[in-house]
């Protein structure tokens, strides 16, 4: 009865379309989701024709990350959301994509870390939407979230305005790590993972650091597809 109260006086509206729900999104929306469906490349998170343990571009030129994890493709209507999240504060969503990245799977870590952002960014957004939803995350898995220790020391340009090769150029050497994360499997959260190359040079930073695993947990991943 209180909840049924609670939707009478604030009622709910669909991040996406705006109509009346009881949940983040109304019936329809859901059932638009762009799931991103198994088989999966269990490195990268990029789809495969059958099951195998790597793709090939892991198996040719292998990430220092060790496994990325998924729940939605980066189409719409999840592309509005994600600008809505990152350039109209609508935080909501963060909280949307956490349980999205929670009834998907749950990573297996010791640590919580965010892709952080560079100063200016911060500055300019007042928040890190990594950050937001790392926050549910690490409280509904009981672990700790560090979003102080690994820093962007270098600013790049932004990684969604270069080409897909420019990309892992543009954030070499960018990050830096002032922990010691010796035998720790860290969790990396971010909003969306396209080449994986901002991710890479995370996972550098943290192995140089003494990190025993470090996993992408994505709520989102662009889809590179073959021409």
């Amino acid at each position: 009865m209180f909840s049924d109260l609670l939707d009478t006086l604030l009622p709910r509206a669909c991040l996406l379309c705006g109509e009346r729900s009881r949940t983040a999104l109304c019936v329809g929306c859901t059932a638009d989701l762009p799931i991103l469906s198994a088989p999966l490349c269990s490195i990268c998170a990029q789809p495969v024709p059958m099951p195998v343990p790597a793709c090939g571009a892991c198996l040719q030129s292998p990430p220092t990350f060790d496994a990325t994890l998924a729940p939605l493709r980066y189409a719409y209507p999840i592309d509005h959301l994600i600008r809505d999240l990152k350039f109209r504060s609508r935080l909501a969503s963060a909280d949307f994509f956490a349980q999205c990245m929670l009834v998907a799977a749950q990573a297996h870590g010791t640590l919580i870390m965010p892709v952080p952002l560079s100063r200016q960014h911060l500055r300019e957004r007042g928040f890190n939407q990594a950050l937001e939803i790392a926050r549910p995350l690490a409280r509904a898995l009981a672990l700790p979230l560090d979003a102080s220790s690994l820093v962007r020391s270098k600013e790049t340009l932004p990684q969604s305005k270069l080409p897909w090769r420019a990309r892992k150029g543009n954030v070499h050497n960018a990050f830096e790590c002032n922990r010691d994360l010796t035998g720790e499997t860290v969790i990396v959260i971010d909003d969306v993972m396209t080449t994986g190359a901002t991710l890479d040079a995370i996972a550098r930073t943290l192995k140089d650091h003494g990190a025993a695993r470090v996993i992408n947990w994505v709520a989102t991943r662009a889809i590179k597809t073959l021409t």
